[in-house]
């Protein structure tokens, strides 16, 4: 087959991640099809994959624009493919050939919120109602669609109303520049950005957008009674951290809580594995991906208990409540406090490096290929 997939969202992080191990190792595993890569101009020197099966095409078109459904479609259809793969829901609806989809969430439809958006009240509800429209369409239209976790998978199936059949589940994976997967402990002193921090801390690594309930998580922290611990979030600068910062003086939290953003994998990877823990107060999410790249080193992961975390950390995390702040505070006490003595903790780390090594980008590559060639003849 020739097979074309949507690289436009490439440099992002979370969905830029799963396109760019996706594409690593597909090349690696597949010696039979033809592969169309839709890249922003700019990305293109970022792609070190070469192979004759690979062909790549710049498309300096935005994605969620007017241009995207009207223009997009035309480059698509000159390269006459037998199958296009989008690794994120914005699908044109006038593209009317054979597709594979990526759902990795349905968070908008459960947080329809202006308070997730910089845009002004009515521009964004009418964004939202082309959201819902495009994702109703798309997944009617689509041969097959994949989901990231069971979680997403019942999503899909309970608002989309979608055939389970129709729903393949391919789980991601943690990268090999940030796994460490460690044969001792814990990791023996502080390196690169976790260095600068000479104290303990806990460790977020996210966007900061609502349904992530950093708000709850700010106000735990602030609850804290060892006066010497920190809390780390890694991120992107922007309208949503900006506001985090405010919250955080407003709690007067400045000297206690650090951002950092341009982190290296390296870096991430030290990170993770000298923090007394990382935590996901999300209210919702797809997968859950920092989390498996915590156990992966060796770091212990405080997570809500939400679905979709459950499935990815098993038995390997300590879980709460993520509506309750006092739940919370508890949790993080308990841990700046007994992080090294505490035996169930060291038992949670342990089984967490055995769960990482179930899930690899590898995996979830191969299983996409298998989804690939069941569209045959659809």
């Amino acid at each position: 087959m020739k097979i074309g997939i949507d690289c436009r969202l490439w440099n992002e992080t979370g969905i830029g991640r799963y396109i760019r191990n996706l594409i690593i190792n597909l090349i690696e595993l597949d010696g039979k099809n033809e592969y169309v890569l839709f890249m922003q101009n700019e990305d293109r020197p970022k792609l070190k994959v070469n192979s004759e099966k690979l062909k790549v095409v710049g498309v300096d078109i935005k994605w969620h624009t007017l241009e995207e459904q009207l223009r997009f479609p035309q480059i698509l259809n000159r390269e006459n493919l037998d199958l296009m793969h989008f690794p994120y829901f914005s699908v044109p609806v006038f593209y009317n050939r054979p597709f594979v989809v990526t759902i990795h969430d349905l968070i908008l439809n459960h947080f329809p919120t202006g308070q997730a958006s910089t845009l002004p009240g009515p521009i964004y509800n009418i964004k939202l109602l082309a959201y819902k429209f495009i994702l109703n369409q798309e997944a009617k239209k689509a041969k097959k669609i994949i989901a990231v976790s069971n979680a997403t998978k019942n999503e899909i199936i309970d608002h989309l109303k979608i055939n389970p059949q129709k729903i393949t589940v391919t789980y991601e994976g943690a990268d090999d520049k940030i796994s460490n997967f460690p044969t001792s402990s814990r990791s023996a002193g502080l390196r690169g950005a976790s260095k600068i921090l000479n104290t303990k801390y806990f460790l977020y690594v996210g966007n900061a957008y609502p349904h992530k309930n950093l708000d709850r998580l700010l106000k735990a922290f602030s609850d804290l009674r060892q006066n010497d611990t920190k809390l780390v979030l890694i991120g992107k600068e922007d309208y949503f951290y900006k506001r985090l910062k405010n919250k955080a003086q407003s709690l007067r939290l400045s000297d206690k809580v650090i951002f950092l953003q341009n982190v290296s994998d390296k870096e991430l990877s030290n990170l993770y594995q000298n923090a007394l823990a990382l935590i996901m107060p999300s209210l919702m999410e797809g997968f859950g991906l920092p989390a498996l790249e915590a156990m992966a080193n060796n770091c212990l992961v405080l997570a809500s208990n939400i679905p979709s975390l459950k499935e990815v950390c098993g038995d390997a995390a300590l879980y709460f409540n993520p509506l309750s702040i006092n739940e919370l505070a508890d949790k993080l006490s308990m841990i700046a406090i007994h992080n090294t003595e505490y035996k169930e903790l060291e038992e949670i780390r342990k089984r967490g490096i055995e769960r990482a090594r179930k899930f690899s980008w590898q995996k979830m590559a191969r299983e996409t290929l298998k989804v690939y060639e069941s569209c045959v003849g659809l």
